[in-house]
């Protein structure tokens, strides 16, 4: 069983914001040995300096994949990273960014192409959040930019990348909770991850035929990053409390969420959804 893990009071101004600021740091080592499971495999994951997209980039090192680390401008956590993944004894290339600019993203996937000769799976994971409880008070450009990074990226990312896709590849968006439950005090944000879960959905059925599967991941409140460089500082303190379990998710045990659609694990899987949420029921 997972401790629970106190979290104090804290805030950044950033968005994104930083995994080595942040009090506790998360957890994102894996907790096993690797089976091998992605053996000979390259993958693109947006986001993959910090957060989630670290705890993947570690994991799917340690099962044998090389990894592309597409990020914002958090250089110190995505050098973090890359150094986490040649210790697990694999390679890392990282391709910083604005993915919400079609050139840039389109750049990123030739990047990964032209350094490791593939993409085997594609983890869209990158977003950005902000508060707004007033709708009246949401200003065009952040609407625009929180667009632009949680769904437009998704759509250009993926367009670059179907080319090199081949029959067996792997897609897995991230989407969240709140796209299932909504959130009052972000809807901008709640309505981009519903955008992305009705994207997976559309896309699975557009490529079942192609042999190329796509899913999602609907985390709930997991300590990331997102969290204090959204919520105010005494907001944060005991963040993740009020679910079933008590307490927030570390990105260990969401990462194990996307290595299981990733790997011949999740072979009969398509257009599908998993919720590493602490109990929230939610619709599937």
């Amino acid at each position: 069983m997972n401790e629970e893990v106190k979290i104090p009071a804290q805030s950044q101004d950033d968005m994104p914001a930083h995994e080595h600021k942040m009090q506790p740091a998360p957890d994102f080592m894996p907790r096993h040995p690797g089976a091998a499971k992605l053996d000979g495999k390259v993958a693109l994951i947006t986001g993959g300096d910090s957060g989630i997209g670290r705890a993947i980039a570690v994991l799917f090192a340690r099962e044998g994949a090389k990894v592309a680390i597409s990020y914002f401008d958090e250089d110190k956590d995505a050098g973090r990273t890359k150094s986490l993944v040649e210790e697990e004894g694999s390679e890392a290339l990282l391709l910083p960014g604005d993915l919400g600019d079609k050139e840039t993203a389109t750049s990123v996937v030739e990047k990964t192409v032209e350094h490791f000769g593939q993409i085997d799976i594609l983890i869209n994971n990158a977003a950005m959040q902000w508060l707004d409880e007033d709708l009246t008070e949401l200003s065009e450009e952040t609407l625009r930019r929180t667009f632009d990074s949680n769904v437009m990226a998704y759509f250009f990312v993926t367009q670059a990348a179907l080319p090199h896709l081949k029959e067996g590849a792997s897609i897995i968006n991230t989407s969240s909770v709140n796209a299932f439950a909504g959130m009052g005090s972000l809807i901008s944000y709640s309505t981009t991850r519903g955008a992305s879960l009705a994207f997976s959905r559309s896309l699975a059925a557009n490529l079942a035929d192609k042999g190329i599967r796509v899913n999602t991941v609907a985390p709930g409140p997991i300590w990331t990053p997102f969290i204090p460089g959204t919520m105010p500082a005494d907001e944060v303190e005991d963040f993740g409390s009020q679910v079933p379990m008590g307490r927030a998710g570390q990105p260990w045990e969401v990462a194990t969420a996307y290595l299981f659609f990733a790997s011949s694990d999740g072979s009969y899987y398509t257009g599908q959804t998993m919720h590493p949420n602490g109990g929230m029921i939610v619709g599937a």
